[in-house]
């Protein structure tokens, strides 16, 4: 039998070092998609699509709701010109300026069919901005492969949602990214300057989600500005603090070995 050299060792334990945090995250995105079956059904409340501020101003309806979007469409758009690098970045990028035309449509004319379109390109940016911080934080060669069947649950939740009414696997799409991002970004090496700009964004993202639920009660103060117009600037000030980071990151360089001796 031949013998086990002691690098060999030290370089199996290595590896096994390395990829625990990826079995960490497969295992936790398949337990939470697992306990979804255990969920009952989450429908479509129609109430969803009345908003506080349905004024109509130069014939468009809805109008702040619609023109709020168009920060998405900026910062999808320079992020498209000047920070795409991969196919990750590409779509999150891509998935952000198409949200303001998807969400500009949606609001025009609030309903299901037109909320599929507000729906499809968020989904997408969530699951490419997942894989693209597994890329970056634990595996590259992980990250890359898992984006193309993340993309695919993404674009599975929506059509799931339209065939059966149930916004369970969408749910997933939408909130298992902002759950496990803020401790991979806070734990785990970066290889890239910039994480406080992932935090921002996070913070951000939850404030929006916050002005979105308190909709009504914003509007009554003044009869101004309603918590769903503000959510989408918040939203996007999240995505232009993603846009930051990608125009600002530099590697960081590993601190050499010391001499021994």
């Amino acid at each position: 039998m031949p013998a086990i050299s002691t690098a060999s060792l030290v370089t199996a334990a290595a590896g096994a070092k390395q990829n625990r945090p990826l079995l960490a995250i497969v295992v936790l995105m398949a337990g939470s998609l697992a306990v979804l079956f255990l969920l009952p059904r989450i429908l479509q409340n129609q109430s969803y699509h009345g908003f506080a501020d349905a004024r109509t101003v130069l014939g468009v309806p809805n109008f702040w709701n619609v023109v709020s979007n168009i920060p998405f469409m900026v910062v999808g758009a320079v992020g498209l010109a000047r920070c795409r690098r991969d196919a990750a970045t590409t779509i999150i990028f891509g998935g952000i300026f198409l949200t303001g035309f998807g969400s500009s449509y949606y609001h025009w004319s609030p309903n299901d069919d037109t909320l599929f379109w507000d729906r499809l390109p968020m989904a997408l940016a969530f699951m490419a901005v997942l894989a693209g911080a597994i890329e970056e934080r634990v595996s590259a060669k992980a990250g890359a492969i898992l984006l193309w069947p993340l993309l695919a649950v993404g674009v599975i939740s929506l059509l799931l949602w339209r065939w059966s009414g149930d916004l369970r696997l969408y749910g997933w799409v939408q909130f298992f990214p902002i759950v496990i991002l803020p401790p991979m970004f806070l734990v785990l090496p970066a290889k890239y300057t910039g994480t406080g700009y992932w935090i921002a964004a996070a913070a951000l993202y939850l404030l929006a989600k916050m002005f979105e639920y308190l909709d009504a009660p914003i509007y009554s103060i003044g009869y101004a500005v309603s918590g769903h117009t503000l959510k989408h600037l918040a939203a996007a000030a999240a995505c232009f603090a993603i846009l930051r980071y990608f125009q600002t990151r530099r590697p960081i360089t590993a601190p050499a070995p010391a001499d021994v001796g």
